[in-house]
């Protein structure tokens, strides 16, 4: 997540000749992912737990507080020298890490199940259940 990176974030916003920059972040992670002022309504579709919903819910409340502080028309720049930056920093690499465990729990019931990736390379039936299957 581009918001738990302040290397990321220097190296890539401040850069013209990138294509991503803090605004594009934004609207991807709280336009199109969910709504960080109001998560709750986002558990079972892009968020997994009551955990990540009040991760994010931190997360836009952290970003809001340095928006109100430097403007919503401020340049990235100013957005990174603020003071509250790093708490927005911090809130996305909590919610960063627990989205990323919380995929891969996920990923690992898949594949306990019998699940595979591409699914042409195995059946997603256990061998016993295939055997039973094919008698």
């Amino acid at each position: 997540m581009a918001l738990a990176s302040p290397t990321w974030q220097r190296e890539v916003w401040l850069d013209p000749e990138q294509f991503e920059n803090l605004d594009y972040v934004v609207h991807v992670l709280f336009d199109d992912f969910c709504n960080a002022d109001d998560p709750l309504p986002w558990l079972g579709q892009s968020l997994r737990t009551d955990e990540e919903v009040s991760l994010m819910a931190r997360l836009g409340a952290a970003y809001g507080r340095v928006q109100g502080a430097v403007g919503a028309d401020a340049s990235d720049e100013v957005y990174l020298q603020s003071p509250g930056w790093p708490d927005v920093v911090a809130e996305a690499a909590r919610l960063a890490q627990v989205l990323v465990s919380n995929d891969h729990a996920a990923l690992s019931k898949l594949h306990d199940a019998g699940h595979r990736w591409p699914p042409s390379t195995e059946s997603a039936m256990p061998k016993a259940s295939q055997q039973r299957a094919e008698s």
